[in-house]
């Protein structure tokens, strides 16, 4: 996630922010065992390959009490949070034998959530994810017990390295664990984020203190004021991000209060929006559209008529031809469709510039700006689509609804016209199975009303 996120990251974070409050699924459960199984086996072969050796208790104690601390100062992901754990991780692996080091910042770990457990915010199931969060450990401590050789000895490269297979085993971790619970893409699950540079950054200050500890075992608690600075600016961050949780929430809330107005106002509309929804997410999936362009078809797709609410009943339900002042009022409707979502603010005014360009025509005919091409934005030529697809298949006050073998051949004649061709063909291939399209490309003329007659292409 970077600093400032993308929507994607906002969904995913949302999404950690309710699953941490919720009961565990088993599929979690499973995960965090394995994961568990997977740290006491990595912890039991350290061990086995460098016993522990006695130690200094004082500067031990010192290095696990800045250790639990640092893990209070919490940045939120997507995916939960990273901590500043470096400030006392860096000095522990100095203190302690190597074997002890994974386990004690596990425990660490462990205390740093108690408080959450206390207060309700975090499921007490939810320390099952404890060896998940703490694997990074093995990884420095395998290199350091690998070269045989303690890390207040260990020269530039094998410090570079430790570090390195601690983003490495912690990249993987996590990667793996997102990827089978979570269920995202692979390209999201193994994402580097900004958070190990903040890490190598924190690792070199560390160092300095860590190479201390042993001759001076208070300089550790000279972290404690980088630590709540950094806790200030965690908290800032926090409260930022939840504001604009709480804002989307607000923005996604006023949508669907609109979507609900449009079917109390006209059942008809709004099962129709309803259903060009469903017709425009699955064709935003095959055209690649980002996950912030598809939240904008969406909402675009579920409100594309909502300026109807303004247009008089008898104008919308009329079963004749409309006349040209009943069709120079019907027009106004994507006008006043932004209108309306320009008054609610945020992306939702992304939203109204989909509605107001939703009956552009790729030829230029269209309305209320007579765009052309690429001129229209892709969202609306997608609305565009769906829209006139749901609206043939579907009753009218003015006609039956038409088979897929008609509209599929109405939409080809008008593709190029009224229609990007590719989104068209894109689409075709969607709806309808392939020997049908092509038995469908030499479009028949459809007598009236049956096709998209001026006037009465509204839907």
């Amino acid at each position: 996630m970077s600093f400032e996120p993308s929507f994607e990251d906002q969904e995913l974070l949302a999404e950690t922010v309710e699953r941490d409050s919720a009961r565990m699924t088993p599929r979690e459960l499973t995960a965090g065992a394995l994961v568990a199984a997977a740290f006491a086996a990595s912890v039991l072969g350290l061990w086995l390959l460098r016993p522990p050796h006695s130690f200094s208790l004082v500067p031990a104690a010192l290095c696990f009490a800045v250790l639990v601390l640092s893990m209070l100062v919490r940045f939120d992901t997507p995916f939960g949070f990273t901590d500043a754990t470096q400030l006392g991780f860096v000095p522990l692996l100095f203190a302690l034998p190597l074997a002890l080091v994974p386990v004690a910042v596990a425990v660490a770990l462990a205390l740093a959530w108690l408080p959450e457990v206390r207060t309700g915010e975090l499921k007490p199931a939810r320390l099952v994810q404890i060896p998940w969060s703490s694997f990074f450990a093995v990884g420095p401590v395998a290199v350091f017990a690998l070269a045989g050789i303690e890390p207040q000895h260990a020269g530039p490269f094998i410090l570079a390295g430790a570090l390195a297979a601690q983003f490495l085993v912690d990249l993987t971790v996590s990667g793996m664990y997102r990827l089978s619970v979570r269920g995202v893409a692979v390209s999201v699950a193994f994402r580097a984020d900004w958070v190990y540079l903040i890490d190598t950054a924190l690792a070199c200050i560390a160092l300095v203190v860590a190479e201390d500890v042993h001759r001076t075992p208070f300089v550790v608690l000279a972290l404690a004021p980088l630590l709540g600075l950094l806790a200030v600016f965690a908290r800032e961050r926090h409260q930022r991000l939840q504001s604009m949780l709480e804002l989307s929430s607000a923005y996604r809330g006023t949508a669907l209060v609109l979507g609900d107005v449009i079917e109390a106002d006209d059942g008809y509309t709004g099962e129709h929006c309803k259903s060009v929804v469903t017709l425009c997410l699955e064709l935003a999936e095959r055209l690649n559209l980002s996950p912030e362009r598809q939240r904008n078809l969406e909402f675009a797709a579920l409100l594309h008529d909502v300026g109807k609410i303004a247009i008089p009943k008898e104008i919308i339900n009329k079963p004749g031809k409309l006349d040209p002042h009943e069709w120079t009022i019907i027009k106004t409707h994507t006008l006043e469709g932004q209108k309306m979502l320009d008054r609610v603010g945020g992306f939702m005014r992304q939203v109204g510039l989909i509605v107001r360009s939703h009956h552009e025509r790729w030829d230029g005919s269209g309305y209320p700006d007579g765009l052309a091409g690429e001129q229209i934005p892709l969202e609306a030529r997608i609305v565009a689509c769906c829209d006139t697809w749901n609206a043939m298949r579907t009753d009218r006050p003015y006609r039956n609804a038409l088979s897929a073998e008609v509209a599929v051949a109405e939409l080809l004649a008008n593709a190029g016209k009224q229609f990007d061709p590719h989104v068209v063909d894109t689409f075709i291939t969607m709806v309808a199975p392939a020997p049908a399209a092509a038995s469908a490309a030499p479009a028949p003329a459809l007598r009236a009303p049956a096709g998209l007659i001026p006037g009465r292409a509204e839907s």
